[in-house]
């Protein structure tokens, strides 16, 4: 199965220097287009989403349309999810900088009349990590957190 996307640039500045070249490119995707740049630590703008952001979303989308579907499955109604991730932009173990991990920290609002124990919430996490495309596809550490 292909998965699409288009990465589109155009220099708005009259000089191509490290100092004076426009971070500012747009995502697309079929017919939604995301405004993005790279982070403003790297003299992109803030308003508009950067790869390191967008790798944490993926991440936490992806689990969470796995817990989604293995809750259906396990007939455990939810009525909202909601997910403040947050990924850790450091030195690995090469010494180059990498998204070293992600924490995830789901909070989920059940459906009235439906109770999951601690250890049954914990074995539905571990089965979504096991099952997300994404996490499957990055070396990058996953872990999930009760929220604070």
């Amino acid at each position: 199965m292909e998965h699409h996307a288009t990465v589109s640039w155009q220099r708005t500045s009259d000089t191509f220097t490290y100092e004076t070249y426009n971070r500012a490119h747009e995502w697309s995707f079929h017919s939604v287009t995301v405004p993005t740049s790279s982070a403003p630590a790297y003299r992109g703008e803030p308003e508009r989403v950067n790869p390191e952001e967008a790798f944490i979303a993926s991440l936490s989308s992806c689990h969470m349309l796995t817990f989604l579907a293995i809750c259906t499955k396990r007939k455990f109604s939810i009525d909202s999810y909601r997910d403040e991730a947050v990924g850790y932009l450091e030195k690995n173990a090469e010494g180059r900088l990498a998204m070293t991990r992600v924490v995830l920290r789901p909070q989920i609002a059940w459906s009235p009349g439906v109770t999951v124990s601690d250890a049954d919430l914990d074995k539905l996490h571990h089965q979504a990590h096991e099952g997300c495309f994404i996490a499957n596809s990055v070396k990058t550490i996953v872990t999930v957190e009760p929220p604070a």
